[in-house]
């Protein structure tokens, strides 16, 4: 009997120190837990920065100390006579690129964005639109530049609430989304840019161009703060089965600049990368 107790106080001891053992480890991993919450540095950070330039505006184009912009074609409404044939047909231009903004470099940080936005992009349907992967890729580089161009860019602040919630998520690594984690894609806002592929790793064309078309909706009157007008369109990506990616501008009455009112088809998950990005500059 007695070495039966014996027994069983040594098994309780041995316990104990598995608990005491477990406990420690569980302490250790908090610790490392803790320092896998330190803030995320992307690689690319060093290219944001806010020199001030004098926006240089000529006609559709505009130049930002050696990075420049360029607008063409328009976005006409699902009840336009696009062909002249007297034939105002959703068919005759849905799926086709109508207007193209092209550019040279994603903007270094809110300084130029904010001067190309309130010279140039912000006055039309298509520049407002294209700013889209510009503010993804600058929010990618440095969060809080990224949300302060998105603040610019949208129409309410609900609405940049719902990007960055996403993005928080879908292109920032994080403890809970690392960087080898499918599900991060650090090279979302590339895929929007012309002759960017998954097979070339999201390598776009140069100058970067988004390439965009009408949508099969008409413009609709809204009733929103102050009221307004809503327009549609699609801009052009190869990164996804389905290439138009749906974004609604909306324009208030008696403005002057564009605001993005809806754009979540821009930053949902697109085809896996072949090979590695080589990021924008």
């Amino acid at each position: 009997m007695k070495t039966y107790k014996s027994i069983l106080s040594q098994l309780a001891l041995v316990a104990i120190a598995i608990m005491t053992s477990a406990a420690g480890c569980s302490s250790d991993d908090s610790k490392d837990s803790d320092s896998s919450n330190s803030v995320y540095i992307d690689k690319w950070a060093n290219l944001v920065n806010e020199t001030k330039h004098d926006l240089q505006v000529n006609g559709n184009k505009a130049t930002y100390g050696s990075h420049t912009y360029e607008v063409t074609g328009s976005i006409p409404d699902a009840g336009e006579d696009v062909n002249g044939d007297g034939i105002a047909d959703v068919d005759e231009y849905l799926g086709k690129v109508t207007a193209t903004v092209s550019f040279s470099n994603i903007p270094s940080g809110y300084n130029e964005f904010e001067a190309v936005y309130n010279g140039l992009l912000g006055k039309s349907i298509q520049g407002t639109a294209a700013m889209i992967p510009m503010a993804i890729e600058i929010y990618a580089r440095n969060a809080a530049t990224g949300e302060k161009c998105f603040n610019l860019l949208c129409n309410s602040s609900a609405t940049v609430s719902g990007i960055i919630r996403t993005l928080k998520t879908k292109i920032v690594a994080s403890q809970y989304s690392p960087e080898n984690d499918l599900y991060i894609q650090r090279f979302l806002a590339a895929a929007l840019l012309k002759g960017a592929t998954p097979d070339n790793a999201y390598s776009p064309s140069t100058p970067y161009a988004v390439e965009m078309g009408p949508s099969v909706n008409k413009p609709q009157e809204i009733s929103i703060s102050g009221n307004g007008t809503d327009y549609f369109l699609y801009i052009f990506g190869k990164g996804w089965d389905t290439e138009q990616r749906g974004v609604e501008i909306f324009l208030e009455k008696g403005a002057s600049l564009y605001k993005v009112f809806n754009c979540p088809s821009t930053y949902t998950q697109c085809k896996n990368i072949v090979g590695t990005w080589q990021g924008l500059r």
